[in-house]
């Protein structure tokens, strides 16, 4: 059964019967009015329904699964962990971990985050409380697989699964982990995925976990009016350089750069250090402690710069971000949106820059397709010598002229 939302339904959270104690949260927080995805949602998990929910980030997808289930839970408790949501990063996992401690605040359920990167303390503090049975657990993964192969997690009552950003997920291979996860599972359980793209991979994976799902699309938005979009044509060895004379003198306190690799993230970085910026990476390598900081830093505009990996392009949430670049095309069309998502939040102004080599041309050419119109491209400044020319039609275009020549130069 698949729904499309035509219209946001503004009557309120009161239409939904949540709990005295949910409401409160609600109240508290300043949520007034439920997004289209949250009216579309609730009904079915407050129903026990499986659901599937296609959105992109910032939609409010974690509030439309978060309040009907925390309702269930005061409405009919277990012994045992009631839910398990499960994300692909640490840092998304402590985001949604963030956003239950407040919407519970005045409910008296008990929660817990599980994820990697943490000390030898930490890790009995978790064991212990996952022994005991929290209510709701937020984990990652493999860090969650770990505890359950020590057989003292009890989730025979469980009844809530959530799979949050599952096509992140798929992307990063935890399609086994998962599996293994459910393995321990009892069936009679709801399941709830949540994906921002809906690929055949993901309609694989629910046809094998859940029962007869409610599925919800949200469409797609287009980047926000306020963002000026640019694409450069350049080559992989013009685009640090470029970069660097695109920021060099300018008013931007906050930029984030997107690469496809942490190779490539820590090589940017470290150039953009030699040429004077305030700058840092951000990628798996890092401890927990280490992202921490970084993420810290960068919010506090003690960074100026900070590079990452796809990690931070979903379920981060940084606000005034004055230019988001995307050093390499992002591989799916849809993760454009997410990224540049980042900056012109809350109805501001920003910009978005791409760089395109000869490689990237189709790629960036979908990503148009998805937006509905064109995004103006340029060539690198003259001391740089000529990008590619554009011509996503061909695999691999042959360059035309040679650096330093105007042959073919767009303004």
């Amino acid at each position: 059964m698949t729904q499309q939302l035509n219209a946001i339904d503004n009557t309120g959270f009161k239409q939904f019967g949540f709990s005295e104690g949910v409401m409160q949260g609600l109240e508290a927080i300043g949520f007034e009015n439920p997004t289209p995805i949250q009216t579309q949602i609730i009904p079915h998990v407050m129903a026990g329904n499986d659901v599937v929910g296609c959105a992109q980030t910032g939609t409010g997808k974690t509030a439309a699964y978060l309040l009907p289930i925390l309702h269930r839970i005061i409405e009919k408790p277990v012994e045992g962990i009631n839910t398990i949501i499960i994300a692909p990063t640490r840092e998304l996992a402590v985001q949604i971990a963030q956003q239950l401690e407040g919407f519970s605040y005045f409910l008296g359920i008990s929660s817990l985050a599980v994820y990697g990167g943490t000390d030898g303390i930490e890790w009995e503090q978790q064991r212990k409380a996952l022994t005991q049975g929290v209510d709701v657990v937020v984990a990652t993964p493999g860090k969650l697989i770990s505890f359950l192969n020590m057989d003292i997690v009890p989730v025979q009552n469980l009844q809530h699964l959530v799979l949050d950003e599952a096509d992140r997920m798929l992307d990063m291979g935890f399609v086994d982990d998962i599996m293994r996860i459910i393995s321990y599972l009892p069936e009679t359980r709801r399941t709830l995925l949540f994906s921002a793209t809906m690929p055949v991979r993901i309609r694989e994976l629910t046809k094998r976990i859940l029962k007869n799902p409610v599925e919800v699309n949200i469409a797609m938005s287009k980047p926000a009016e306020g963002i000026l979009q640019i694409a450069y044509l350049a080559y992989d060895k013009q685009k640090t350089k470029l970069l660097a004379g695109l920021i060099k003198g300018r008013d931007l306190p906050s930029v984030l750069i997107f690469a496809s690799t942490k190779i490539k993230v820590k090589a940017i970085a470290k150039e953009l250090k030699a040429e004077g910026f305030e700058v840092a990476d951000i990628h798996s390598d890092l401890e927990q402690s280490e992202r921490e900081n970084v993420l810290l830093r960068f919010r506090n505009r003690q960074l100026q710069m900070l590079v990452a990996t796809d990690v931070l392009s979903r379920g981060i949430d940084i606000e005034n971000i004055s230019l988001v670049v995307n050093y390499d095309v992002p591989r799916d069309a849809e993760d454009y949106v997410h990224r540049v998502g980042r900056t012109a939040r809350a109805e501001q102004t920003g910009i978005a820059i791409t760089f395109i080599n000869q490689e990237e041309q189709q790629q960036f050419s979908r990503i148009e397709r998805l937006i509905g119109y064109e995004i103006r491209k340029q060539m690198p400044p003259e001391v740089l010598g000529d990008g590619p020319e554009y011509d996503p039609a061909v695999n691999k275009p042959k360059q035309r002229g040679r650096p330093g020549q105007k042959k073919g130069r767009r303004k």
